[in-house]
């Protein structure tokens, strides 16, 4: 137990240690975040416009839910999964790049996304597709269902783990890209999945410098005048967006370390081949 744990913290540094090398990788999280946030606004406001479709779906409360409210749901999916996939394939894109020592431009992942558009697409339909389908699920019963559709999307991110650099580096559909991914699962046992825990642990001790201005900032707010406090706490605001973005950039580096190595045997420039072999146990 002690040795995951410490072999899961050494990936999760020489995680970061990539990620110090090519801080532009920040751009791609942020890029995302930035997405995401249109995507949400642009199904949101016709909403706030039209109150009386809020109004219909809270009658529902969760149960015999319109068709339409499914279809709403399925392009909401869709498009939050296109953005959150195109600019993971960028990151680890240029993830891929830094570990045969090159030094790889924004440009660079944006246009290795864009080549791989059509997988990505597909991708993102099939997404939106299970999405959809959990969310029937989850409202078929209101416990049943919920668990039913938690421990189903649990299950369906495990068996999808690496699936984004697949598309990235081999190009095929998504339906070879889950069987791809599920075969690097078996051929790893699983053990790949050790190493989100030394990077959980990371992030947290990247959080405690935020937590300590949003706690300072609260405190300052008592004191007149307030905008010192104000300041303090819109200081903690940007810390805390930098450190969703590094927690995205670590996780796909994290990512395109193991595909490599476990799709190749090929050891990423900045990771110890004594921690890969570690984290990899290979059937017999």
């Amino acid at each position: 137990m002690f040795r995951r744990l410490s072999v899961s913290w050494e990936l999760a540094q020489s995680s970061w240690q990539v990620l110090l090398l090519n801080k532009k990788l920040l751009v791609f999280p942020l890029l995302s975040g930035l997405g995401c946030l249109l995507v949400l606004a642009s199904f949101v406001v016709p909403f706030l416009f039209n109150p009386q479709w809020l109004a219909g779906l809270n009658a529902n409360n969760g149960a015999n839910q319109p068709a339409w409210t499914y279809l709403v749901a399925f392009a909401y999916y869709f498009c939050n999964y296109f953005v959150i996939v195109f600019f993971n394939a960028a990151l680890i894109s240029c993830a891929l790049l830094q570990f045969h020592g090159e030094t790889p431009t924004l440009g660079d992942g944006l246009q290795a996304a864009w080549s791989r558009l059509p997988q990505i697409l597909a991708w993102a339909l099939v997404s939106a597709t299970v999405g959809v389908l959990l969310k029937v699920v989850e409202n078929a019963h209101e416990k049943a269902g919920q668990i039913i559709s938690a421990v189903l999307g649990t299950v369906w991110t495990v068996v999808t783990f690496f699936v984004v650099p697949v598309l990235v580096v081999e190009r095929v559909g998504p339906f070879e890209a889950v069987r791809r991914s599920v075969a690097l699962l078996k051929k790893t046992w699983g053990e790949a999945l050790v190493g989100h825990w030394g990077i959980g642990l990371f992030l947290f001790l990247l959080a405690l410098p935020g937590i300590l201005l949003l706690v300072v900032g609260v405190a300052l707010l008592a004191q007149a005048p307030p905008a010192l406090g104000i300041a303090v706490l819109a200081l903690a605001a940007v810390y805390f967006i930098l450190w969703s973005a590094a927690g995205s950039a670590l996780n796909g580096i994290f990512l395109g370390a193991l595909y490599q190595y476990a799709a190749y045997g090929e050891v990423p420039y900045g990771f110890d081949p004594d921690t890969l072999e570690h984290v990899f146990q290979h059937k017999s």
